[in-house]
């Protein structure tokens, strides 16, 4: 399934396509509505126009990203105990592809919020925007910590094959049936590693599904389907579960904080539809190589793209609806859908513009993460102890604003900054070394792998 390089062109459709599907339905859910004070406030459309829930069997694509991420980091696991590379040295090239982009990130939106405080912007609207350009760092944390646990998931896929998802998927399946027959406290916390348990079902499929087997057979792949369909409907029609895949506010039980049983169920369904369609989809991208070629730009700004997506949000609504430049109708009538296709051509623009921006700063991260090299061959437990202290430093901060936002109480969390800029630190200060120019020549075991531009966020 993979081509000369080592890629599949498959698999990138997949990765860059679900960050295009999240981004088209961020933007389709966002409504602004500015009030008769003035005020611009957000209405959740999913709340206000019930039926938009439905949408979401379609725009909640994170288990095919997760499925094609652990199909990607089999093989660049594998390339890198091929060339004589650690496991600490693998981890800490995949975190910098989150944590160097998220910082480049982090800089000029945190500047802007502490910036517009000082000047004496309202804190609940600084507080609702600092939410905004941190609604999809949720992501973050989790890939962050299953990326870190792959040599062990390879590990478990070599020793137990699609049992290991099996064993992934029960424990997914205990956990929410624990949340939701106890009402504590406790309860809670412990449902938060549904987090890294449901998620992790889809990326060890990816892992199965590199190395072949049951996962390449059209029976298994349409059983997988078809029982995820049925579970789903199950779980919805009879269970306590909603059709939403998504959080909408006030409902009583979440599919996705954290990640339930139903989601789990619907993962199943739409990793099973991947795999049933790749051979028909790698003949068609090799028959067409022009198309297959497309999704190399593409992947080339995934990251970018994922992180300031909502930036065009932002001044969208302060530039067009502040301004009554922009039609107002009421939030899901007839007016309101039709202006939707102009308003997402508006913000491909604006985002289009930025990424052209960001180019160079793309550019730059990323040969600041080739030349970040671990000395692979003598990394010791000090090296591996500092890692994991960078590792849980910059995703507990990461996780916290995924909650609280940017500019919680109007201003941004200076503990939190602190903790991801230690955090991000230490995990570059784990490659023990900086590399000469020749960084990118060195054997693919040796560190970060320069093995294209869709692998910053995979």
């Amino acid at each position: 399934m993979e081509d000369g390089t080592g890629r599949s062109r498959y698999v990138d459709l997949l990765r860059a396509g679900a960050i295009v599907l999240v981004v088209l339905g961020h933007w389709l859910i966002t409504a602004l509505v500015r009030e008769p004070d003035g005020a611009l406030t957000a209405p959740e459309l999913m709340v206000t126009v019930p039926w938009t829930q439905w949408l979401t069997l379609g725009f909640q694509i994170m288990p095919v990203f997760f499925l094609a991420g652990g199909y990607a980091a089999a093989g660049s696991w594998e390339r890198c105990r091929a060339g004589g590379g650690t496991a600490a040295g693998w981890i800490r090239g995949r975190a910098l592809r989150l944590l160097l982009p998220t910082a480049a990130y982090l800089v000029p939106t945190l500047g802007g919020l502490a910036v517009a405080g000082a000047c004496g912007a309202d804190p609940a609207l600084l507080g609702m925007v600092g939410w905004a350009l941190a609604m999809q760092f949720w992501f973050l944390p989790v890939y962050l910590a299953i990326s870190a646990l792959t040599p062990w998931l390879a590990a478990l896929h070599r020793h137990w094959g699609l049992g290991s998802v099996a064993v992934l998927a029960a424990a997914g399946a205990g956990v929410d049936l624990l949340v939701l027959g106890a009402d504590t406290g406790w309860a809670d916390r412990v449902g938060l590693l549904n987090y890294l348990l449901v998620w992790a079902v889809a990326y060890q499929l990816g892992l199965a599904w590199r190395e072949g087997g049951p996962t390449a057979r059209p029976a298994f792949a349409a059983a997988l389907t078809a029982g995820g369909v049925a579970g789903y409907a199950a779980l919805v029609g009879f269970g306590p579960f909603p059709v939403s895949l998504v959080l909408v506010s006030g409902e009583g039980v979440s599919n996705t904080d954290p990640p339930s049983l139903a989601m789990l169920a619907w993962l199943a369904a739409q990793c099973g539809l991947c795999l049933l369609l790749a051979p028909h989809a790698e003949r068609a991208l090799r028959a067409r190589r022009r198309a297959g070629r497309l999704v190399e730009p593409l992947g080339r700004v995934s990251m970018s793209l994922y992180l300031w997506h909502m930036v065009p949000v932002l001044a969208a609504g302060a530039a067009f609806y502040l301004t009554d430049l922009a039609p107002e109708p009421e939030v899901g009538s007839a007016p309101w859908w039709a202006w939707r296709p102009v308003w997402v051509l508006l913000l491909a623009a604006l985002l289009g513009g930025l990424l052209v921006v960001l180019r160079p700063v793309d550019g730059l991260l990323l040969r600041l993460a080739r030349r970040l090299r671990p000395q692979a061959r003598t990394a010791g437990p000090g090296r591996a102890v500092v890692l994991l202290a960078g590792l849980a430093a910059a995703g507990w901060a990461l996780a916290r604003w995924a909650v609280l936002g940017l500019a919680r109480d109007g201003a941004p969390d200076l503990p939190v900054l602190l903790a991801f800029a230690a955090g991000t630190a230490l995990v570059a200060g784990a490659a023990g070394r900086w590399a000469g120019a020749g960084a990118a020549d060195r054997p693919a075991g040796a560190g970060v792998q320069p093995d294209g531009a869709v692998e910053q966020v995979g």
